[in-house]
């Protein structure tokens, strides 16, 4: 593994405060492409990618959604979305774990980009869903798993260390 890729994970941390600047199209689009680069069961890639670039909606759904009030200032967010409906015998079954997975690739990739990202849970939430569904007009099919503002950070967050030893149940090495 790459010192560089290491310590890009190692260091990725939740930004809640950002600038205002907007993100760049190019930055967005690699973000989306590492989103879709995750793995998903029997590669069914059972998800489907909202930006939001425009002030008037981050502002909405900053409004609807407690945990996201920090999309105020972010520059985009981008909405993780399950499509459980592609597929009926994986994408039914492990839709949240493949845009799960799609969503911490986003978070990796948004941070080696050096810009900051908080994952702020939409689903299960029926009401944070249908706020998130009526802003974005997303039809029934498409449920909305979380928002990730995404910006320039103020820089006042710092990476914590979260290893804890008496989370490892069995050493085996």
């Amino acid at each position: 593994m790459s010192k560089d890729f290491l310590e890009t994970i190692l260091t990725r941390h939740s930004v809640r405060h950002f600038t205002g600047e907007p993100v760049s199209g190019d930055d967005l689009k690699k973000v989306l492409k590492a989103g879709m680069s995750a793995p998903s069961a029997v590669n069914t890639q059972p998800w489907a990618f909202i930006v939001v670039t425009k002030k008037k909606l981050l502002d909405l759904l900053c409004e609807s959604l407690s945990y996201a009030k920090m999309l105020d200032k972010a520059g985009a967010a981008v909405i993780v979305c399950g499509v459980p409906d592609k597929d009926k015998d994986y994408a039914s079954k492990f839709w949240v774990m493949d845009c799960s997975a799609a969503t911490e690739n986003i978070l990796l990739a948004v941070h080696g980009l050096g810009l900051g990202a908080v994952w702020t849970a939409v689903y299960p939430d029926e009401e944070k869903i249908k706020a998130v569904r009526e802003i974005l007009k997303i039809p029934s099919e498409i449920i909305p798993l979380n928002v990730i503002p995404i910006g320039v950070p103020v820089g006042d967050e710092r990476p914590k260390d979260k290893f804890k030893k008496e989370n490892i149940h069995r050493e085996i090495w």
